[in-house]
């Protein structure tokens, strides 16, 4: 190598003087980092002879350690860059390259002579070093942990032993995923390890179990250490618990989407709601219902007991409205005493009309705060998607108006914004409040429901041996209103369950009467709704009716519909099992209109299917109709069951229906449903007429 003379110096005194300093000195060019003289401790110190460094930039090379992200080219721009501001470049301690374990302080100076500088490298002692990089492992505040190449825990730092509770003797040689809360898939984990193939790092959030068990979250990197031949030597992982900063965030997302009183969405988390309903009904085609409810006369209670008890208020009216909607539904406050609901996936305004009902009637009733008994009636204002609008801000503003149009109309009611929805959603209030009142008065002994009962009868014999039991109601004001009209309106308010109750009973006392007055062998057969079977003092209640009454299992019938014995087939069959252990007779009513499964059907502990009127209505002439009966009967005999059809008006239907094997027949054409004092007169006339004993089912 040749080398330059300093100017005003004997150049071979200078290079003397650095032979002979306990450090590796070099002379190299400053435009490309050419070696031009190095001292022996400089060689020995990288392991390396001169002719290995002809063509290198040094300074950029011996650098790369300290800068291993950046390019060669930008690791010496920018040690040239610092000469030429400070006239001098120092790294206090810094590991020499390609895999080296030595660890040097290094400078770079300018020597004076044109395009030169001075590069010197000092090596710090290994135990100074080891006992810096100790201290760093013992005293960080991060966890740290170090596996091996096979990823099995070759040591852990203190801060790693109180945060996941476990110590070292604890987790020695095993694998990290001791550590594993179970929440991160497979395939979060294969991306990690890949992310370190490609990388040599990876960091994220990841969740991790306590030796305790609690489980927490922490954010972690993992860095990959390879030796000098590129094999992997060990993973270093770094970690910290991030559960209190995390609940931190959550707590202020939280605090940004509901309102702090009543901890109810605000208007920000409503609009973004009601984006999000509006979307998936123009998906599915399907309609919503936006509900704004105003508090009628809230300000007095403001004025004259204060803002403490006016917000006590509309705490217990947002938990009124939690407790009132379906869960799909979202509730809102808006401010002040103005509250708004979104009803997603409605299936019409009448289904709606039930839903603000109920509400409207949950909210009028008295609240207790503090001393004080308070009463907030609501006026409500409906508007429909996609009948009044089809965006949010529409939507609100009509639901808006038509809150106004409530309070004007005398509070305490409901609007819809089109006018044709509101006569009829004021038909159903008054049928529903009428519903209540005649329910309410048959509890206190004044009933104003009837029952009527239609005949049943053998086609083998044309014995009667049953009745089926059907409800009938006639208000003061509405006159008869049809069972088609009240039956759901009871199931949508819960009023079934106690209407359910009382045609049970009366079903009851009506039969022991029947069989007093010489019809022994007749069975009552009555309507189950979904409510009574839900009911779970349902085996004692008919067991106490038995009782009461004197009557057999045997001379009770109960029906159900195949869609509600199919809401829940499981919990249907629990039930059924106890009705059928009691001796109760059971059938599946409006067979082939429901969504049945054969699977289910054939446990069902029935002795009956009941064929649905629609199908007989045209079996004399509509083909398919009559290949549904038949394929029906022959289903109910291969399962064992009784058949009846229901809906039999002529003779021919008679006819062909006992052609093709059919059980009973129910229907105008024998008998309509008959008042209770009607039918014993009917049933003695059969008998005159019709000297046949009915068939035993059993045989």
């Amino acid at each position: 190598m040749t080398h330059h003379s300093n100017s005003g110096s004997d150049p071979e005194k200078v290079l003397d003087a650095l032979k002979k300093l306990p450090v590796g000195a070099a002379l190299l060019r400053l435009a490309d980092g050419g070696l031009q003289w190095a001292s022996p401790r400089f060689h020995a110190l990288l392991a390396r002879e001169a002719a290995s460094f002809e063509g290198m930039d040094l300074l950029a090379w011996i650098f790369s350690g300290q800068y291993p992200h950046l390019p060669l080219e930008q690791v010496a721009l920018r040690i040239r860059s610092g000469l030429a501001s400070n006239q001098e470049f120092k790294v206090p301690a810094m590991l020499l390259p390609e895999g080296s374990n030595r660890l040097v302080a290094a400078t770079v100076a300018l020597t004076g002579a044109e395009d030169q500088v001075l590069l010197t490298l000092t090596e710090l002692q290994h135990h100074s070093a080891f006992n810096l990089l100790e201290r760093v492992f013992l005293q960080s505040g991060e966890a740290i942990l170090i596996t091996n190449a096979q990823n099995r825990i070759v040591t852990v730092n203190p801060a790693f032993t109180a945060l996941t509770g476990y110590t070292l003797e604890e987790v020695l040689g095993q694998d990290p995923k001791i550590l594993s809360s179970g929440r991160s898939s497979a395939e979060d984990v294969e991306a990690m390890w890949r992310t370190l193939a490609d990388d040599q790092f990876w960091q994220g959030e990841i969740w991790d179990r306590h030796k305790s068990g609690e489980i927490y979250p922490k954010w972690m990197s993992i860095s990959t250490v390879r030796n000098a031949a590129g094999e992997v030597e060990n993973y270093i992982a770094r970690f910290t618990n991030i559960a209190e900063r995390k609940a931190t965030e959550e707590r202020l997302v939280y605090m940004s989407q509901h309102d702090p009183l009543t901890q109810l969405f605000n208007r920000t988390m409503l609009q973004s709601q009601l984006q999000t309903i509006l979307a998936r009904a123009r998906r599915d085609q399907q309609q919503a219902a936006v509900l704004l409810i105003d508090l009628d006369r809230f300000k007095s209670v403001n004025d004259t007991l204060g803002h403490h008890v006016g917000d006590q208020l509309l705490i217990a009216i947002a938990n009124r409205l939690r407790e009132t909607v379906r869960a799909s539904d979202i509730v809102a406050r808006l401010g002040g005493d103005e509250f708004v609901v979104l009803l997603p996936d409605i299936q019409d305004a009448m289904s709606v009309t039930g839903i603000v009902s109920k509400i409207r009637l949950a909210l009028e009733d008295s609240y207790r705060i503090d001393r004080h008994v308070l009463y907030a009636t609501p006026s409500i204002g409906v508007s429909l998607y996609p009948l009044d609008g089809e965006d949010e801000e529409t939507l609100l503003k009509n639901a808006d108006t038509a809150m106004y149009h409530a309070k004007a109309e005398g509070r305490n009611n409901f609007q819809f914004f089109a006018k044709a929805m509101n006569h009829a959603a004021v038909e159903r209030m008054k049928l529903e409040t009428a519903l209540r009142q005649a329910v309410t008065a048959t509890q206190l002994g004044q009933s104003r429901f009837k029952l009527h009962y239609q005949p049943q009868v053998h086609l083998d014999g044309n014995a009667i041996d049953g009745l089926e039991a059907l409800l009938r109601w006639t208000d003061p004001e509405l006159g008869s209103v049809p069972p088609a009209k009240f039956i759901p309106i009871a199931e949508e308010t819960g009023l079934i369950q106690p209407l359910g109750d009382w045609v049970f009973w009366e079903s009851c006392r009506q039969l022991r009467e029947f069989k007093d007055q010489g019809f022994a062998d007749l069975h009552i057969a009555v309507n189950l709704s979904a409510q009574q079977l839900r009911h779970e003092n349902l085996p004692s209640v008919v067991r106490g009716a038995l009782a009461c009454y004197n009557l057999s299992p045997s001379d009770i019938e109960f029906e159900i519909t195949e869609s509600v014995a199919m809401q829940n087939p499981v919990a249907t069959i629990a039930v059924l099992d106890q009705l059928s252990d009691i001796g109760i007779v059971l059938a599946i009513d409006d067979f082939g209109t429901g969504y049945s499964s054969l699977a289910y059907l054939k446990h069902l502990p029935i002795q009956r299917l009941k064929l649905d009127r629609t199908f007989v209505k045209d079996i004399e002439s509509d083909r398919d109709d009559e290949a549904i009966c038949s394929a029906t009967i022959v289903l109910a005999h291969n399962l064992g069951l009784e058949l009846v059809a229901e809906g039999v008006e002529t003779a021919g239907q008679e006819q062909r229906l006992k052609q093709l094997g059919c059980d009973v027949i129910q229907g105008f054409l024998h008998s309509k449903p008959l008042p209770a004092a009607e039918v014993a007169d009917f049933l003695g006339q059969w008998k005159t007429s019709h000297q046949t004993i009915a068939p035993d089912p059993c045989i």
